[in-house]
């Protein structure tokens, strides 16, 4: 005997899909578009739908942009200095430091960290990438705006490496961050406190 409609059931297992989202969390989820005016869950179903389609990576900075748009916007903008470069984990860790309102270089972002527990090697982040930047773009300094995590650590630790002997400036958000805090769950001020107090490595 089936207590609630396929439908809903089906709903409720798509939330379940999404990180840190347990079942409780789903159902609510669930019930809430169940109880809203019907524009609401139309209006989720087209921005869910438009998502595989409408999304590209910027070609340099892999930064997320819209299909068909080969680079981003916070690179070809002329008032970002391209010779000073923020490397992120993740799309939304851009946002984060954006957000601060006190980062006028580009970005690069890495696509995740090294992380050999999970599959994750090197070779499959933009590093190479970065590396071809550096030289490409003229790049004087390198903020390595990875996670304070294990994870974090060893993938700047070996951008360090890659970037080797070139004459480039090196440096590491200052310890302003929680360890263990995502960038993108970090409130501005701190943020904008770690690049202000960034340090040369």
């Amino acid at each position: 005997m089936q207590i609630l409609p396929p439908v809903l059931t089906d709903l409720i297992d798509a939330f379940g899909l999404l990180p840190g989202v347990g079942p409780r969390t789903a159902e609510r989820y669930a019930y809430y578009l169940v109880r809203r005016d019907p524009a609401t869950p139309q209006k989720l179903a087209n921005a869910l739908q438009s998502l595989p389609g409408g999304l590209g990576y910027c070609e340099k900075t892999f930064a997320l942009v819209p299909a068909g748009q080969a680079l981003s916007d916070l690179y070809t903008d002329p008032r970002r200095d391209k010779k000073i470069v923020a490397v992120v984990s993740e799309p939304f860790d851009l946002v984060a430091l954006e957000k601060t309102g006190q980062f006028s270089g580009t970005y690069h972002v890495l696509g995740g960290l090294i992380s050999p527990i999970d599959g994750v090697g090197p070779e499959q982040l933009h590093i190479k990438e970065l590396v071809k930047r550096i030289e490409d773009d003229g790049v004087e300094e390198v903020i390595l705006a990875t996670n304070a995590s294990v994870e974090g650590e060893s993938t700047a630790l070996y951008i360090q490496q890659q970037i080797g002997d070139r004459k480039v400036k090196v440096t590491r958000l200052a310890r302003g961050l929680p360890i263990g805090v995502d960038l993108e769950y970090a409130d501005q001020i701190t943020l904008g406190r770690a690049l202000e107090g960034r340090q040369a490595l």
